[in-house]
């Protein structure tokens, strides 16, 4: 008897296992955007993150875009990463989630990247990045969102281009999209140089991807990144600068935060133990302030997402824990690259009603800056410092803001200042003094 007559009839049995119906909505999408690219090349993680990998993004697909010359959108790999979002909806990664609402951390990172003459395959190293901007959002909880940025401090491709920070902004061909396991947008990255990264902290991110999308050199409406671009949107157009100013002095700075050097004393600190210019806290203090700092002053606006993705960290919830000493002086230390923020914290934040935390690198040591008009705040025209734990808020009157802006001024030339430089408002029981950077 033959053996294979006798093996059942029908359509050869398909042996790989269906695609997850998330990730299957995703790829329909990019699909329909690239119709000819069915099966684009991808970048995997070898062992999956819910089986205890590294990487979190389960697939990177490369996309090659032929760009429209007329619309000044040049050839470029536009990278999709798949992962972000719940793409199996069985709970193995992220919280099952009916459709109506959010699919994971709902979004998924893009990047679109110039492609340079002659080049025949995607580079993969943007792969690497989205990866490491994915490790974070899964460790902090924290999502992106259009309009923020990420300092990133090296090339975004570790070469010796001046393309080093980040901006994020809205795929402008994906958008979003709704899957069965709920809505996922698509957040793009967009490469910028350091002079741009300090537009963004001192005014807002979608001013200057507003400014940014003018010029075709830096990136056009399409936000196409250019590892080899040499200049900024200030050296290409130098009215840049004027429209940053304006947009500054009317708006002020979106920027509520950053991780600093820094430190504080008041005048009671003979009766404390300091190490270094900071409070030593009790083992239950650290805990409790580490519960605590997490988003912002309460009934104002919050910790504006991270300023350096490799030393994030957020703001206070709320005011309830911790031991509250209201202070009769103080004196602030701040490092020189803390420092030149201060213009910005002051003009940009306090002059505006707003409020300005440093959060130090070194320890639990907070620093918040805050004008009349914030709420939520332990301070007020009577005891304008407050400290809760280490944690100290500072009220800044809008007469003294107007002279602090005009002191600060010094600071935006940073090479010019011996240092230590102390600034004292005696009839205040303030100040505050900026020492070198330590390398």
């Amino acid at each position: 008897m033959d053996e294979a007559g006798a093996l059942p009839q029908g359509p050869p049995i398909n042996m790989l296992p269906p695609t997850p119906p998330g990730l299957e909505a995703l790829y329909t999408l990019c699909r329909k955007i690239y119709p000819d690219q069915v099966n684009p090349l991808q970048v995997t993680a070898l062992l999956k993150y819910w089986l205890g990998g590294p990487d979190p993004l389960d697939y990177i697909s490369m996309y090659a875009h032929p760009g429209n010359a007329h619309e000044n959108i040049p050839p470029h790999w536009h990278y999709i990463s798949f992962g972000l979002s719940d793409l199996h909806g069985d709970g193995r990664v992220h919280d099952v989630t009916g459709p109506e609402g959010l699919s994971g951390f709902g979004f998924e990172l893009t990047f679109r990247l110039k492609r340079e003459p002659g080049e025949t395959s995607p580079p993969t190293w943007p792969a690497n990045l989205m990866q490491s901007l994915a490790k974070y959002v899964f460790h902090s909880g924290n999502t992106l969102c259009t309009g923020d940025h990420v300092s990133w401090h090296c090339a975004l491709d570790n070469s010796e281009s001046r393309i080093q920070h980040m901006l994020m902004t809205s795929d402008i061909q994906l958008s979003s999209a709704q899957t069965p396991f709920g809505n996922v947008d698509f957040i793009q990255i967009v490469g910028v140089c350091a002079d741009e990264l300090r537009a963004a902290q001192q005014w807002n991110g979608s001013g200057v991807l507003n400014m940014l999308s003018n010029l075709p050199a830096s990136g056009g409406p399409w936000h196409v990144t250019d590892m080899r671009r040499g200049e900024s949107i200030f050296e290409y157009d130098p009215s840049a600068h004027e429209e940053l100013e304006r947009g500054f002095e009317t708006e002020g700075s979106n920027l509520s935060g950053v991780s600093a050097r820094c430190s504080w004393t008041d005048h009671e600190a003979r009766d404390r133990k300091f190490v270094d210019g900071v409070s030593r806290l009790t083992d239950e203090e650290t805990e409790q302030i580490k519960n605590t700092l997490q988003k912002g002053l309460q009934g104002a606006d919050g910790f504006n997402k991270l300023d350096d993705v490799r030393e994030s960290s957020g703001m206070l919830e709320s005011a309830e824990l911790l031991h509250v000493r209201k202070l009769d002086g103080i004196h602030l230390v701040f490092n020189l690259e803390a420092g030149s923020l201060l213009p910005l914290a002051i003009r940009g934040r306090v002059k505006h009603g707003r409020h300005f935390t440093f959060k130090s690198v070194l320890g639990e040591t907070a620093i918040t800056l805050v004008a009349n008009s914030v709420t939520g705040t332990l301070v007020d025209m009577e005891h304008p410092f407050v400290a809760q734990g280490s944690w100290l808020q500072v009220l800044i009157p809008d007469d003294l803001a107007q002279d602090m802006a005009v002191t600060f001024q010094v600071l935006g030339s940073p090479e010019a200042l011996s240092l230590p430089k102390t600034f004292s408002w005696p009839e205040r029981k303030l100040s505050i003094t900026i020492v070198a950077d330590k390398i």
